[in-house]
């Protein structure tokens, strides 16, 4: 991997080039908020353009493209994954029987929960957000999509480097695949568990307070089909590239596009042009999801350069304990964004330990001597990203498809006052306390 640290330079990018990924990272949070019609008309000008001042500044004034390739090819890398899994999924239409029970709704959960492992957040909420839907069409309320992000689309991802983006990029990094599974297991399942407990008693109020007439066609049996099957040979297709060796893993094409992400755009691109258009059709297959989150993170990939530089000197973070980690990194996740937010306080607390984030062998050398900070870094950025809809790229997909359907979807702010505070964050701490040490 390509160092994001130029060789030959000695000094740290100074602080006011962190303006534009902060300026970034509040415009996504507060333009959709109180200037609504020009960010969905403008949004990828404005995440361009701050990406430019910085490319501006790494060209014109450090005279150093290395930290620009090498963002490149993380961005790649990451959307390739991303976009892969959000195509083949969109390529699978599912029908379940319209028993919409509050324990079939929190057993579907759980099962989107275990899904979200293998084909990743993104590829699970696109795969069974609309099923979900439809099972519960007839009493539907906010609460129903905010528990789907919370399970689905966020804390059920935390095992595998497939499941997150921000495990993703770790394991880009050199955190071995595996080593998520073995350290975090124990979170996740205490996390997934309170959760699932929470929505069925919340479910089983609502399905109460639903008039009689709506409870009977509750129970009305429809039939099961699944289509698009062919698709999950692409899915397949996209798990190979994944794992394959770490020699293949490291060839890079340009300096930026890796044989894995190449495979995987392939598997997408021949997912998409041999579905059938009638599945598309029934899942209401487009790619506006997909499109804003990759304009977003283009913008987020470059003005993040000076961020991970100086974060990774150690300078800007006096934080020991793994649990100052553990909300530190959950903070910003909920807020900002999750993948960003974890690579720079894994940066930062490597660099506290004079290792390199851009070093495959530090990497591997700070998992395993320093397990306890990884962990609560990894699972904050997992866990909180979905504390808000900006916290991690599936909440935006998921919110879209919601509204499209014409689910009276929790805007920004009642999402996080009405479920994110109540709800979720004494999860968290719960979490914290029982699992960060």
């Amino acid at each position: 991997m390509l160092p994001i640290l130029a060789a030959a330079s000695a000094t740290l990018p100074p602080y006011w080039t962190i303006l534009p990924f902060a300026l970034l990272l509040l415009c996504i949070a507060l333009m959709p908020l109180f200037a609504t019609h020009f960010w969905e008309h403008h949004y990828p000008k404005v995440a361009v353009g701050l990406g430019l001042v910085t490319v501006a500044y790494y060209l014109g004034v450090r005279h150093d493209w290395h930290p620009l390739q090498h963002a490149a090819h993380e961005y790649v890398s990451f959307m390739a994954l991303v976009g892969s899994l959000f195509v083949i999924s969109g390529g699978i239409n599912i029908r379940v029987k319209g028993e919409a029970t509050p324990l079939r709704n929190t057993v579907f959960l759980a099962i989107g929960a275990v899904l979200s492992n293998f084909i990743g957040t993104t590829g699970a909420s696109m795969l069974m957000i609309r099923p979900w839907i439809r099972m519960n069409k007839y009493r539907i309320t906010g609460q129903h999509i905010v528990f789907f992000i919370f399970v689905v689309s966020n804390c059920g991802g935390a095992l595998t480097p497939i499941g997150d983006p921000p495990l993703f990029l770790g394991f880009l990094r050199g955190v071995p695949f595996w080593w998520v599974l073995e350290h975090a297991w124990l979170g996740w399942l205490i996390c997934v568990s309170l959760l699932l407990v929470v929505f069925f008693v919340l479910d089983t109020l609502n399905f109460r307070r639903a008039p009689k007439p709506v409870r009977e066609k509750e129970t009305h049996e429809e039939h099961f089909f699944l289509r698009g099957l062919p698709n999950l040979a692409w899915l397949g297709l996209v798990l190979v590239a994944v794992f394959l060796p770490k020699s293949v893993q490291e060839t890079v094409i340009g300096g930026v596009l890796s044989v894995p992400a190449l495979v995987m755009i392939i598997a997408g691109a021949a997912s998409y042009f041999t579905t059938k258009r009638a599945v598309h059709e029934a899942n209401d297959f487009n790619f506006g999801p997909v499109k804003e989150v990759g304009y977003l993170f283009i913008g987020i990939f470059l003005t993040m350069i000076p961020a991970l530089q100086i974060l990774q000197s150690g300078e800007a973070v006096q934080i020991s304990t793994p649990l100052g980690y553990y909300y530190a990194t959950g903070t910003l996740s909920a807020f900002l964004d999750n993948a960003p937010t974890y690579l720079s306080f894994l940066a930062a607390a490597m660099g506290t330990e004079h290792l390199s984030v851009d070093s495959t062998k530090d990497v591997i050398h700070f998992a395993e001597t320093h397990a306890h900070h990884l962990i609560a870094i990894s699972l904050a950025a997992v866990f909180f990203g979905a504390g808000s809809y900006i916290g991690n790229g599936p909440n935006f997909m998921v919110k879209a498809i919601a509204e499209k359907a014409k689910v009276d979807t929790p805007d920004f702010l009642r999402y996080i006052w009405q479920f994110s505070i109540p709800i979720l964050l004494p999860i968290l701490i719960v979490v914290g306390w029982l699992v960060v040490k």
